[in-house]
């Protein structure tokens, strides 16, 4: 079989031109897919833009507490000792009991102090015969020295005597006083009101003045001391603004009404007054003590407790951000502020130690007119577009004062 030369020709020329245009087909199909990865297909949906709340930051007046840890003491912790040998013979009262001043605690069985008040009232009777029976010398010898019937050495000699039977009858009476002290002292009275603390010894103890436990201590807790510590450097500021006022005296006394934070976290009822400042840091904490006094009526708080010690601030202008509205990232604090354009920017903040509230106090970072956003949560990218919801500061502060 034979071809016309011209129809190969013709053939081939066909082939040629596919394979070329399959190949430049491939190469724009390539050069297309390169250079489009970033563009978003023909009819996709725009990236959407998140709604947030925000608010503008304006200064404003806050209460700061800042809070010590406090231990509490009574007014008067008197530890009730006997000043006699015996043993416990009566114990009128229980632990824990309320007792008034003058109440009978403990009596002492110790009989010879007894033997001691009638040895020492016998001890009267017979000093009071010698002094009578020395007066009735000086009156028998004085009318005859008078008539030179004796010498007048007789007389000084018999006054003589009267005086010293005289000084063995106060001697006497003095001994007589000292027996009933000792008897008393076996009867142990409540020196102050007061509650009971522990009963160590039982009836029937030996005890002595020498005895290393007391029989019991009284807790006066009419009033009661909370006992707090301000480091150096508080102490410093404290006594620095005061030095530059006014008197140190004086500032204690301008400083607000504290409050008492009870063990179950409620606030006792009754405001107290930051009385006294210990003068001497100790040398092992760096810190000095501080008392804050507080009237117990009804005997709520016990002697030995503890507490936490509230002192209000009043801060008159200051820039407060929600602390929901910041997050922390190693060791900073970050809030995330909105500018004209409703784009993000995190920004570092400084805050006082002391909150009010769930507020942080602002110092460094923020200005007034700021916006932030109200919702954090620490993963939005500095220039991320937001869409803005403002919300008013009333809402946010609420109660805060």
């Amino acid at each position: 079989m034979f071809f016309n030369s011209s129809c190969k020709n013709s053939s081939f020329s066909l082939i040629q031109n596919a394979a070329g245009l399959i190949i430049g087909l491939s190469f724009v199909a390539v050069i297309s897919s390169c250079g489009g990865t970033n563009k978003p297909a023909a009819g996709a949906p725009p990236a959407q833009v998140l709604d947030y709340k925000v608010m503008e930051l304006q200064p404003r007046q806050a209460t700061l507490n800042v809070d010590y840890p406090a231990s509490i003491q009574g007014q008067q912790n008197i530890e009730i000792r006997p000043k006699i040998d015996g043993y416990v013979e009566k114990i009128y009262v229980d632990e824990g009991a309320i007792v008034t001043k003058g109440q009978l605690l403990f009596k002492i069985n110790a009989p010879q102090y007894e033997q001691d008040v009638r040895t020492a009232e016998a001890g009267i009777k017979t000093a009071e015969a010698d002094l009578n029976l020395a007066q009735l010398q000086v009156n028998k010898v004085k009318p005859l020295v008078d008539k030179d019937i004796i010498s007048p050495y007789e007389l000084q000699s018999a006054q003589l005597t009267q005086q010293t039977k005289a000084a063995a009858l106060a001697q006497a009476k003095a001994a007589l006083a000292n027996a009933k002290v000792n008897l008393n002292y076996t009867t142990i009275i409540s020196p102050v009101n007061g509650v009971i603390g522990a009963l160590p010894y039982k009836l029937g103890s030996l005890v002595t003045s020498s005895t290393t436990d007391p029989l019991t201590t009284v807790y006066n807790t009419a009033n009661i001391y909370a006992y707090f510590a301000l480091n150096e450097k508080q102490l410093l500021d404290f006594s620095r603004d005061s030095l530059n006022k006014t008197s140190f005296k004086a500032k204690l006394a301008n400083l607000p009404a504290v409050s008492l934070i009870l063990p179950d976290g409620t606030t006792y009822e009754h405001a107290g007054k930051v009385e006294t400042v210990n003068g001497l840091i100790n040398t092992a904490t760096g810190a000095a003590n501080v008392r804050a006094d507080f009237v117990n009526p009804r005997g709520l708080i016990r002697s030995g407790s503890s507490a936490v010690v509230r002192i209000p601030n009043i801060v008159k202008s200051a820039l407060l951000v929600p602390e929901s509205a910041t997050y922390e990232l190693q060791d900073k604090r970050f809030v995330y502020v909105v500018d004209a354009q409703n784009k993000i920017k995190n920004v570092a903040i400084q805050v006082m130690d002391n909150t009010a509230d769930l507020f942080y106090v602002v110092t460094q970072g923020l200005k007034a007119g700021d916006k932030i956003v109200l919702e954090s949560s620490g993963n939005l990218q500095d220039g991320t577009v937001i869409k803005t919801n403002e919300v008013s500061a009333a809402s946010v502060y609420g109660n805060l004062k």
